[in-house]
């Protein structure tokens, strides 16, 4: 296995980005035109993240990171939920509060895990098998088109799941559609931003990874063994 100068800070920086996006997302935002979760806000960057690493260091070491995010976030929501069970210190004021804003049920658990897997690695496979389909060419057109699918999984199934029989069907769909709309809107607007830290790391790490053989099982942890 190669080293690499960068792949550790994208790495924290991904897994940094989703377990903040996880906690902000405890409070619904309305801006009037747009009514979402807080967690969308940053969310967004891991989904740029996501698409650098694949673009730059493959499918298979993108996988790696999505599982440690996904391992991060189980651990943080464990924790929460454990701590939030923990009897209260009998002149601490705040469990309410905390159980509120930070004691997440089961079910916002699962639903964040579940469409964090389908979308992040939706997101990842896509970008691999387009950026062969197209022989590197098109960085834009093939980090939208992964991000227009990861997202609209990520979404849909973590608000379905999560708030479906809590909250009125209208606040849903409401939810659903700006949501999409503004993760989406921010990986357009980040182009810019995708395109000169993709190219700067490969230089920097003089590589420039194609998933010609590669095994996409998203299940398949050791993540750089090819196939015939």
């Amino acid at each position: 296995m190669r080293a690499f100068k960068h792949l550790d800070a994208i790495t924290v920086l991904f897994v940094t980005v989703l377990l903040i996006s996880n906690v902000a997302s405890t409070k619904i935002v309305d801006f009037g035109f747009f009514t979402f979760d807080g967690g969308t806000l940053l969310f967004p960057l891991s989904y740029i993240f996501g698409d650098i690493l694949t673009e730059v260091y493959g499918y298979g070491r993108s996988r790696r990171v999505i599982w440690m995010g996904f391992a991060a976030a189980l651990l943080m929501s464990a924790t929460f939920m454990l701590v939030g069970a923990l009897p209260a210190a009998s002149d601490w004021p705040n469990q309410e509060a905390y159980e509120k804003i930070l004691g997440l049920t089961p079910r916002i658990v699962l639903a964040s895990l579940i469409a964090y897997f389908a979308g992040e690695f939706s997101n990842s496979l896509i970008l691999a098998k387009l950026k062969i389909a197209t022989r590197g060419r098109w960085l834009w057109l093939r980090t939208i088109s992964s991000t227009l699918v990861g997202q609209v999984l990520d979404t849909a199934l973590f608000i379905l799941i999560a708030f479906w029989g809590i909250f009125p069907a209208e606040l849903i769909a409401v939810l659903v559609i700006s949501n999409y709309l503004f993760k989406c809107g921010v990986e357009i607007l980040f182009t810019p931003f995708t395109y000169w830290l993709t190219g700067w790391l490969k230089q920097q790490e003089q590589e420039d990874y194609y998933d010609t053989q590669t095994d996409f099982n998203p299940f398949h942890l050791p993540g750089r063994r090819t196939v015939s």
